[in-house]
């Protein structure tokens, strides 16, 4: 079997500044965005309308396909280039329209027009999605409805398995994940789809099974070195779950960078959230659950922690203290 990163002593904890202030600027730096920019960047499943992709055979630009739409009164349609300058999306939001027949019609008049223009045998339409706002706010508020669930079953999950301390962290740094993918999904003008909602709860379920199979390791040291300090104990379970994290972390890595060159556009968002939701998720459980763990636990300490061990008592790891250790005074001889 493959052994990598056995034994290992690294002190994780120290670096817990550091790395609270990089997490912190770049949560501000997505929200910073969202407050400049506009909300999230809803795709037509979510906002209804139109959303055509389309190929062409020679390059065409960007802003004549633009102007073309806008002189046959087509006006706010979002054109982005999709992988090539001989490729396209044209999305149509309708919001007036309460049916998919109505985003129908649309299309149907984008390609009127673009067969006016450059010729019916000059270009490909290789999708439309056509979704009317009603059917796409269905969908939205299944969307939060579902994160919202998952959400609400991890609470009760991690309240059956860990006690108050173990479960308030492991919240938090899930938390901590929602709000740096948020983050990323705004910096990285990705828009949030079905695929991506789908990618969002995988993520949670990642960092989270990753954040418990930590605590679970401090749980049982903790059984076994009562006299060890917390943030010793908390540096000894990562690093003994260091060997599975790597290569848990690097299959997946794999899996999700073949979708990522390889699979084409449509699932493109997908795998950059889970990428990033591999990343993040890592670094929750090691630098914003622990630390958390480590700050709760000195702001409300247990109250039945182990008692000082009497004189003559061995310490867990089988030394001897220095009271036993320490050469008795022998007593005078008894005179005569």
């Amino acid at each position: 079997m493959l052994r990598i990163f056995h034994h290992t002593r690294y002190d994780f904890i120290k670096w817990w500044r550091v790395t609270t202030v990089v997490t912190v600027a770049f949560i501000l730096l997505g929200f910073a965005s969202f407050a400049l920019t506009g909300g999230v960047n809803y795709s037509i499943e979510f906002t209804g309308g139109t959303l055509m992709q389309l190929r062409f055979d020679r390059p065409a630009d960007a802003g004549a396909l633009r102007s073309t739409l806008d002189a046959a009164g087509i006006r706010g349609a979002e054109i982005q280039s999709f992988g090539s300058n001989r490729e396209y999306t044209v999305r149509l939001q309708d919001e007036k329209s309460e049916l998919a027949s109505g985003a129908e019609a649309g299309a149907a008049r984008i390609q009127r027009v673009l067969e006016q223009k450059y010729g019916a045998g000059n270009y490909e339409i290789v999708r439309t999605e056509a979704v009317g706002p009603r059917v796409g706010s269905e969908l939205r508020r299944g969307a939060i409805l579902a994160v919202l669930i998952s959400f609400l079953v991890t609470l009760v999950y991690l309240a059956f398995r860990f006690e108050w301390r173990f479960g308030v962290a492991a919240v938090l740094a899930t938390a901590h994940d929602i709000l740096t993918t948020l983050a990323f999904l705004k910096l990285m003008h990705l828009e949030v789809s079905l695929t991506v909602v789908a990618a969002l709860l995988t993520v949670l379920g990642y960092s989270l099974n990753d954040t418990i199979i930590i605590f679970d390791r401090v749980r049982e040291n903790l059984k076994t070195a009562r006299r060890e300090p917390l943030r010793d104990t908390l540096n000894r379970s990562i690093n003994e779950t260091l060997p599975r994290s790597v290569l848990t972390h690097l299959t997946t890595v794999a899996a999700t960078l073949a979708l990522l060159l390889l699979a084409g556009e449509v699932i493109r968002p997908f795998a950059w959230v889970m990428l990033f939701g591999i990343v993040t998720g890592t670094f929750s459980s090691i630098y914003v659950a622990s630390p958390l763990l480590l700050w709760i636990e000195t702001r409300w300490p247990r109250s039945n922690q182990a008692a000082p061990a009497a004189p003559s008592a061995r310490t867990p790891r089988g030394e001897a203290t220095a009271d036993a250790r320490a050469p008795r005074t022998p007593r005078p001889a008894a005179t005569r």
